[in-house]
């Protein structure tokens, strides 16, 4: 398995993708785009100038969550130092986030700095703060406690459609995935629809995978953490948030 940032694709590959010269606009194997004004609390994190243990730069994307005005949730491999080591600081020349807006060639929404960062102790997830607060997105309510094996979850995200040279894309797409195990850290999860192997893809890292109740907004239960080349009909791995709430709380309260 892998992380689902693929830090190996090239910077010249995103730095296209950036421009504007990238092909469809697709994330989330075999998913389906997702309209304007859906699920506004999906986050694109766009890092330009990582450092490498050679010396050099590269350039990488994520996906995320709002969870509070000031806060996005994501993996916490998506800051890394050039060592491949979690870090609780942006690690590029830039990290933004684009807030609420579902392609992120248009307008609307806010593209705002990473100024800091919180890595979990216990999961994959970490923390990223905003230089202002979002007031203007709903964030996704947190989950309390795990979902239960065979319950649907959605996930967002604007990373690949594909392993294969991969490139984070534009707009945002979704997919549904069902739970097959609870760990005390990980939720398991295979595709579920549109199609059996609609899966995560690279760059759809941080992700937020949840529930949606009737009547009632979604609810955070992990974000994408790692599984197979995508997309598959295996297992993939999120990382829970239910078991870390109290963290996650402490941590956005604190601001």
């Amino acid at each position: 398995m892998h992380n689902r940032i693929r830090w190996a694709v090239a910077a010249l590959a995103l730095a296209g993708t950036l421009a504007g010269t990238a092909a469809p606009a697709h994330a989330i194997a075999n998913g389906e785009l997702v309209p304007d004004g859906r699920y506004r609390f999906s986050v694109k994190f766009t890092m330009t100038g990582i450092p490498t243990a050679t010396g050099g730069r590269r350039n990488s994307a994520c996906s995320g969550a709002l969870i509070a005005p000031e806060w996005v949730i994501t993996a916490g491999h998506c800051f890394r130092d050039a060592n491949g080591v979690r870090v609780e600081y942006p690690v590029a020349d830039s990290t933004t986030a684009t807030v609420g807006r579902t392609d992120v060639t248009g307008t609307g929404g806010h593209v705002l700095e990473v100024v800091s960062v919180r890595q979990s102790a216990t999961a994959d997830v970490a923390l990223a703060r905003l230089e202002q607060p979002v007031t203007d997105v709903r964030p996704i309510r947190l989950g309390l406690r795990p979902p239960q094996v065979r319950t649907i979850l959605r996930v967002t995200g604007y990373g690949s459609v594909t392993s294969v040279n991969p490139v984070p894309e534009t707009r945002l797409r979704t997919g549904q995935l069902t739970v097959a195990s609870v760990s005390s850290s990980v939720l398991g999860l295979r595709g579920y629809a549109p199609q059996s192997n609609t899966t995560p893809c690279p760059y759809d890292s941080g992700g937020p995978y949840f529930t949606e109740p009737a009547g009632a907004d979604p609810v955070l239960a992990g974000v994408v953490s790692n599984g197979p080349s995508c997309p598959h009909t295996g297992v993939e791995n999120a990382a829970r948030t239910d078991n870390i709430a109290a963290w996650i709380n402490s941590m956005i309260g604190a601001s």
